[in-house]
């Protein structure tokens, strides 16, 4: 096929942003391919790494080929530990920084991961007819899997189903100590030794390593021989049957399945054990019949309990690309299009100012230092003052600095969203903490997206120029009404808080016109709360509700501030929407604070009473300094 045809074939795409760029990156060998729809590789190629000074020049070897294909997205999967934005290259002299890369190569987003991370999230999409099966046992259902690829090196990983999909192992397990099983392994773990005084098992079960093998059997057997590689070795045994290289092989794949055996039983792997890499699936059907499957089941007591689990050759090409397609995949998920807030940024910057332009420039080209660094340092690597930078970020929707944060921070991480999970009776401390706040979270960011931003400038609005606030609440909504009293009262606005029902009606009969009433509940259906409400309106107050919107009170209320979170309060002890309620508070508290007429009130407020109009920004924790 002419590669104008192939180009052309490839800009077909499912995805709305195009293509995506996905890699397979091992010591040896680099495999490319172009995703356009779920499971659909096209324009698949392979480079050597040795023909490369670094991973830029490889990545643009491929790209050339496909020049007039715009990319938004790609993700690599590297022979490597993967762990924050620098990567260090364990087999090869390459190290680079991620997030340089990214720019490098125009691409909005860049996921770098372990190779059997994305091998390992392969599997459970693999059917039948990409695995050969060796030996008896089935898999069973919501299980444990283990994953393990001889290949430059030794991969090891593990898969671990959860109620919301699967976890990966980030695994180093090819350095384990190697265990010889028999005298003859004993032999070669010996002249391993001559070498290297720590032999790890990816020392031995790798291609490299069956050289070691080849160079030991045949010094235990007392043979000359000329040193071969790992190919020629295979070839030896399984195309010429040479006595040598057979021994060879069969004490390869006897080790592999020792390995394997030492992984099913250490991850309770009864989803099966997979074997990827570059040299066990070149074997084809002869593995099925080495010492592999009796090496795996012979573990003295627990033999039965190997016997039972399965194992398998992954045979489909590439299998990586399946894995890193569906990390990619996770990370994109939920935004509309799969759009990034760096394409947004990118889109809109020829509609900003030249000031709010160079906030832009400094967002693409260094993220992740505007993600940490404070406003000031901000402003001043952009050249702008700060209030620009509060104006770039109010240009595309955000309320400020802290919200463009906070969104750019998911977009350029990825982080797959928080979900709500049940806590079990069975959970760990460790699980019933991270469920807790994952659950808070969720609901916090289900809150936020739901958000009455009308309702929330009336409520401000009404709270700035009120001349007296007064909090009813009972229950577990006393403590946000307490909250409030304490923040209200330090803006020098007379504030009370009242939690007894009998003092509602008496204290919503002394209210006056400017005075604004501030009423917290769950249900909202309170008879002593909606007749203090009634009696507030008819004394010419009005009421900020905090309630669901459905309720009676948010009908009776001026204004209603809605927290639709549901909880059964009549039999379980409210939590998150006390949570979501206290939010409220604080966004009127910070609201009060930074709009600028608002913010004029509580100056003359506070000057008349002797109160220097600097300090008021000392009160709230959000606002820049």
């Amino acid at each position: 096929m002419r590669l104008a045809e192939v180009d052309q074939k490839s800009s077909r795409t499912a995805f709305a942003d195009g293509p995506r760029l996905l890699a397979d990156i091992g010591a040896t060998h680099a495999r490319f391919a172009l995703q356009t729809g779920p499971s659909e590789f096209r324009a698949v190629r392979v480079l050597k790494c040795d023909d490369f000074t670094g991973i830029v020049p490889l990545l643009r070897t491929y790209l050339s080929d496909h020049a007039d294909i715009t990319l938004n997205h790609a993700a690599l999967a590297v022979a490597n530990p993967v762990s924050g934005d620098y990567v260090r290259m364990t087999n090869r002299d390459w190290e680079f920084s991620t997030d340089e890369v990214r720019r490098a190569l125009g691409l909005h987003t860049l996921l770098v991961v372990n190779d059997f991370t994305a091998l390992a999230m392969s599997l459970p999409g693999l059917k039948p007819a990409d695995l050969m099966q060796v030996g008896d046992g089935a898999p069973a259902s919501n299980s444990v899997i283990g994953v393990l690829g001889p290949g430059t090196g030794l991969g090891v990983s593990g898969v671990i189903p959860t109620v919301d999909g699967f976890v990966t192992l980030g695994s180093e397990g090819g350095h384990t100590n190697f265990a010889p099983a028999d005298e003859r392994e004993y032999a070669i773990l010996q002249y391993a030794w001559q070498t290297w005084p720590h032999v790890s098992t990816e020392r031995l079960i790798s291609g490299p390593g069956m050289e070691i093998i080849y160079r030991a059997i045949a010094k235990r057997n007392g043979r000359n021989v000329k040193d071969l590689n790992a190919q020629e070795i295979m070839a030896g045994a399984l195309t010429d049957k040479d006595p040598l290289c057979m021994e060879v092989l069969e004490c390869f794949c006897a080790m592999l399945g020792g390995a394997s055996a030492n992984l099913a039983v250490t991850l309770g792997a009864f989803g099966g054990i997979f074997i990827g890499g570059g040299i066990v699936p070149r074997m084809g059907e002869w593995f099925a019949s080495s010492p592999f499957r009796a090496r795996f089941e012979a573990k003295g007591r627990f033999t039965t309990y190997l016997s039972e689990i399965p194992t398998y050759v992954i045979t489909t090409p590439n299998p990586a690309f399946y894995g890193v397609a569906t990390i990619l995949s996770e990370h994109l998920r939920g935004r509309s299009g799969a759009n990034t807030l760096m394409e947004r940024v990118q889109h809109l910057q020829h509609e900003l100012t030249p000031a709010e332009q160079r906030v832009a420039a400094l967002v693409l080209e260094q993220p992740r230092l505007v993600l940490n660094e404070p406003i000031a340092d901000i402003a001043r690597l952009a050249e702008v003052s700060q209030p620009t930078v509060i104006r770039f970020c109010r240009s595309l929707g955000f309320s400020g600095l802290a919200d463009f944060k906070l969104k750019f921070a998911s977009s350029l991480t990825g982080a797959i969203p928080v979900r709500h999970s049940q806590v079990r009776v069975s959970d760990s401390t460790h699980d019933l903490s991270a469920k807790v706040i994952d659950n808070t979270v969720s609901a916090i960011l289900k809150f936020r997206d739901q958000l009455d931003v009308r309702s929330l400038d009336k409520a401000i609005a009404l709270v700035a120029k009120a001349k007296r606030i007064e909090f009813f609440a009972m229950g577990n909504s006393r403590v946000v009404a307490l909250d409030g009293q304490h923040k209200f009262f330090r803006f020098r606005i007379p504030t009370a808080a009242y939690g007894d029902s009998h003092l509602f009606v008496l204290a919503a009969g002394l209210l006056k016109a400017g005075d604004v009433v501030i009423a917290i509940s769950n249900s909202g259906k309170l008879p002593e709360l909606l007749d203090a409400v009634d009696a507030a309106r008819a004394a010419g107050a009005d009421v900020i509700a905090i309630t669901s919107s459905q309720s009676p009170l948010a009908k009776r209320a001026s204004v209603c501030l809605a927290v639709d979170h549901s909880e059964d309060s009549t039999t379980f002890l409210s939590m998150i929407s006390r949570i979501l309620q206290l939010l409220l508070i604080d966004i009127l508290s910070v609201g009060i604070s930074v709009d600028a007429q608002n913010a004029e009130l509580v100056l003359e407020r506070k000057a008349g009473e002797g109160v220097e109009a600097d300090s008021r920004r000392l009160l709230i924790s959000h606002l820049d300094s």
